[in-house]
């Protein structure tokens, strides 16, 4: 890796002690007075609380809280989460790495009193070898960990999928934190929640930091902030706006921008760089992009920013403008043509990432929350609602382009949010067509229960075969969309810590065989006991290929290619629309098809653009029609 070129022997902080810190500082956002309030002013004099119960002003060798980061095409980037510093210390944290078994420092970079952070990045970062490093304060206070080699060499990569951490638990998550530790995974997904405590963020980001840095600390790390982390009940963004409510069913943010910029900041900072940076309306900063983790490529998309508000677009159809209780309404007279779900950018995103096979085996898309209404009962077992438009359910037509755009990389989807745990087949035009989801439980499930229980607590059609769970097969959500429902996690009793149904999930990618394997972990299990300890209808293992569920009505001649070779493919069909781009697992691919007319073949080695194909007409899947070719010198 290239180390900075000039590092200081010494640095001389000269702090001036002004009137201005013998008197009461102003709130940092004068209209929201109580807002960031225990992190900022005369912090350490405010005492911690009932809901707060963690003291900021630890002793002063403890101040560097933890670190999360991640390594992408060669460049790393890391985040320092520090406590809150006294008005006389340096601000100033220092990244120092092992090198030749000797501690040597490679940068040094500003603390930013707003969050309490510091912010790393190194090009030219070798991802071959693993680095120790320590973060450093002052003279005695550091934060030490691994950042982990890109595991290319391994046939099974392995991500942890969290989401959901209740403030009304407070202390730590010691059983959960022992067995992330035995499964070890190779990338840690936090989908959103983090945080409860809404005005306070820093707070609560460094009481998540704190319960959970002893498997932050050594590998890759995406944190994705959502509602409750930017202190609202729901979040539909509308490219920023200001929100009228903190409840947020009119659209956009009813916080301040730079509070706002404060938490993705600390969340998403040591995310790979953007793929289109621009910030949306007030100047709020964004950071879709995609991580790719020993040959699992991940697309990182905010299916909350651009998302249109239901309050003055549709009718109130319930108590309140986001919940649905009318039986009798139209499904079609909420899904009007200018509502937005991912909003046009993140469609272009998606549809360049599905494109871009540099150094990935398989695909996946990560989010806050669930492409479908997976729920009946919300809250209370009493409270059944037909729709929850904070779902990306609605608007269905975004929801189906979203789907779209994952299903033509064969990508399964990854959420957190609902508080129910649940696995899904949805679908577009019929059941099943669509790409598979897996919504992850939550951390600790005390803040809103969640519950699968169709009204006629029936199955569907096609229900799983031999499943321990009386409801799964297909169904229709309560805005008309198909899921096929694989398992639920419902919590047998909210009242019991150990039947809420906390837990995580545990996603296994086999680059081998191309299997997909989704395991659900209660939060007191213990993973030793191998599968038999996870939630009745887990693990469920998939074929990627099966992420796309259309019947094909032919297949394309088989493409042969010289030994070894394992081009990316993209299928284009009569009407110059893309169908699929993937890279094959042999040299040789029998391509379906679901149009029929001729289609286009592209391949490539990294992105489909080394041969094209053209106007090849579909057959039977048996049939003895082949094209031998080879990509020239």
């Amino acid at each position: 890796m290239r180390l900075p070129s000039i590092l200081f022997a010494s640095l001389i902080v000269v702090l001036l002690v002004s009137p201005a810190w013998t008197q009461k500082p102003a709130p940092v956002w004068p209209a929201f007075s109580g807002l960031e309030s225990r992190a900022t002013g005369e912090w350490w004099k405010k005492k911690p609380t009932q809901r707060q119960s963690m003291d900021l002003n630890v002793p002063r060798d403890e101040v560097v809280a933890f670190a999360v980061y991640t390594t992408h095409r060669n460049i790393m980037k890391m985040t320092a989460q520090f406590f809150p510093l006294m008005p006389d210390e340096a601000k100033i944290a220092r990244l120092e790495l092992k090198q030749d078994g000797e501690w040597q420092e490679v940068a040094r970079q500003p603390i930013q009193e707003l969050g309490w952070s510091a912010h790393f990045r190194i090009e030219d970062w070798d991802q071959t070898r693993h680095v120790e490093y320590r973060m450093r304060h002052g003279a005695k206070a550091q934060f030490e960990g691994l950042i982990r080699k890109n595991p290319v060499d391994k046939e099974t990569i392995v991500v942890g999928s969290l989401s959901c951490n209740s403030s009304r638990t407070p202390g730590p998550r010691s059983q959960m934190i022992d067995n992330l530790k035995r499964l070890d995974p190779d990338l840690l997904f936090f989908a959103g929640d983090q945080s409860y405590h809404h005005r306070e963020h820093t707070y609560g980001w460094l009481e998540f930091g704190v319960q959970f840095r002893d498997v932050l600390r050594d590998r890759p790390v995406i944190t994705i902030p959502d509602d409750h982390d930017v202190g609202q009940a729901n979040i539909w963004g509308e490219n920023g706006k200001k929100a009228t409510t903190p409840q947020g069913p009119s659209g956009g943010y009813f916080y301040p921008a730079g509070y706002v910029n404060m938490v993705q900041r600390c969340q998403t900072w040591h995310l790979p760089d953007a793929f289109d940076a621009t910030p949306i309306e007030r100047g709020i900063s964004v950071y879709f992009t995609s991580l790719n983790v020993g040959g699992i490529d991940f697309a990182i998309i905010e299916d909350r920013k651009f998302k249109s508000g239901p309050e003055g677009k549709i009718p109130k159809m319930g108590p309140r403008p986001d919940h649905i209780t009318d039986p009798k309404y139209d499904r079609a007279s909420v899904d009007l043509p200018d509502l937005k779900l991912l909003g046009d950018r993140q469609l272009k995103f998606l549809d360049a990432w599905s494109q871009d096979w540099t150094s990935t085996e398989m695909k996946c898309v990560l989010s806050q929350t669930a492409f479908c209404g997976a729920v009946h009962l919300h809250g209370t077992e009493g409270n059944r609602l037909l729709a929850d438009l904070d779902s990306n359910a609605w608007p269905q037509t975004g929801r189906n382009k979203a789907l779209a755009s994952i299903r033509r990389a064969w990508a399964p989807h990854l959420c957190g949010d609902q508080h129910l745990a649940v696995v899904v087949k949805h679908g577009t035009e019929n059941h099943r067509d669509g790409p598979y989801a897996f919504t992850s439980p939550a951390i600790v499930n005390t803040i809103y229960g969640r519950w699968w229980w169709p009204e006629n607590e029936q199955a569907g059609e096609n229900p799983v075969p031999d499943s321990p769970l009386p409801w799964t097969g297909d169904y229709l959500d309560g805005l008309g969309n198909k899921i096929s429902m694989l398992a639920y996690a419902n919590p047998p009793n909210r009242k019991d810590e150990k039947q809420r149904g906390d837990g995580f999930g545990v996603v296994r990618f086999n680059k081998k065989t191309r299997k997909i394997k989704f395991e659900c972990w209660p939060r007191f299990a213990d993973v030793a006991e191998g599968d038999g300890g996870q939630f009745p209808g887990w693990p469920i293992t998939i074929d990627y290929r099966d992420n796309d569920g259309r019947s094909p009505v032919g297949w394309l001649p088989e493409l042969v290619l010289p030994e070894g070779e394992r081009p990316v493919v993209q299928i284009i069909d009569s009407t110059g629309q893309i169908q699929y781009t993937v890279r094959i697992t042999a040299n040789k691919f029998r391509a379906p098809v679901y149009t029929l007319g001729s289609h286009s073949i592209r391949l490539g080695r990294d992105k489909a653009d080394l041969k094209l194909i053209e106007d090849v007409v579909p057959t039977s899947r048996d049939a003895d029609a082949k094209i031998q070719l080879r990509f020239e010198d």
